[in-house]
């Protein structure tokens, strides 16, 4: 079965010692830009029955940007939690201490990643309006991700963290950085080092 990818404008948060990442990953009955000649929106419900299924046995990821190499948790060691409530479906993730996870805390803080994704399969929808419109009514989550083009306007994503003073000058010398480590991949022992510090 095919996984599809949602986009939204998130409420994201970086928060505590742990450093956790918490928000919304989906808001229902938000519309959703343009998806290729059909608007779509998220029923209530729609992630119940995935959230009842063993979530150790058959885990869903929280990756940066949908790639599977970054990891930022998972619901089989406990550091992705999930729930579905009134307003849609709220996620807390527990990352690792990694660059692109630092990466990802510093982007969102810096207002350069303003968007969080799921990843699923459909389970069950409605088509309406000649096709115009579809609303998902229960899906298959395979994961969350934190990106930077939302396809759901309505939600934000936001940073809170013990240390934010410096943290756009700090986002853009690690852009600035992944650049040159493009040009330059020898160099990446280095950054890592450096990014874990």
């Amino acid at each position: 079965m095919e996984i599809e990818k949602r986009t939204f404008s998130a409420e994201l948060r970086v928060a505590g010692d742990k450093r956790k990442i918490c928000g919304y990953a989906a808001k229902f009955n938000s519309e959703s830009r343009d998806l290729g000649g059909f608007i779509e929106t998220i029923a209530p419900g729609a992630f119940r029955d995935t959230l009842k299924r063993d979530l150790e046995a058959d885990p869903i990821m929280a990756f940066w940007n949908h790639e599977s190499s970054m990891p930022l948790g998972s619901t089989r060691n406990g550091t992705l939690k999930l729930k579905e409530d009134s307003t849609g479906l709220w996620f807390e993730c527990f990352p690792p201490k990694t660059s692109w996870a630092k990466d990802v805390r510093e982007s969102i803080s810096s207002g350069l990643i303003s968007g969080c994704s799921f990843g699923f399969q459909i389970e069950k929808d409605n088509w309406r309006d000649g096709g115009s419109r579809r609303e998902l009514l229960k899906v298959n989550l395979q994961e969350v991700s934190p990106v930077s083009l939302p396809a759901y306007p309505e939600t934000q994503i936001n940073l809170r963290g013990k240390k934010m003073e410096n943290t756009k000058n700090q986002a853009i010398k690690h852009l600035k950085e992944a650049k040159e480590l493009r040009n330059d991949p020898s160099r990446i022992d280095d950054y890592n080092y450096h990014a874990s510090q």
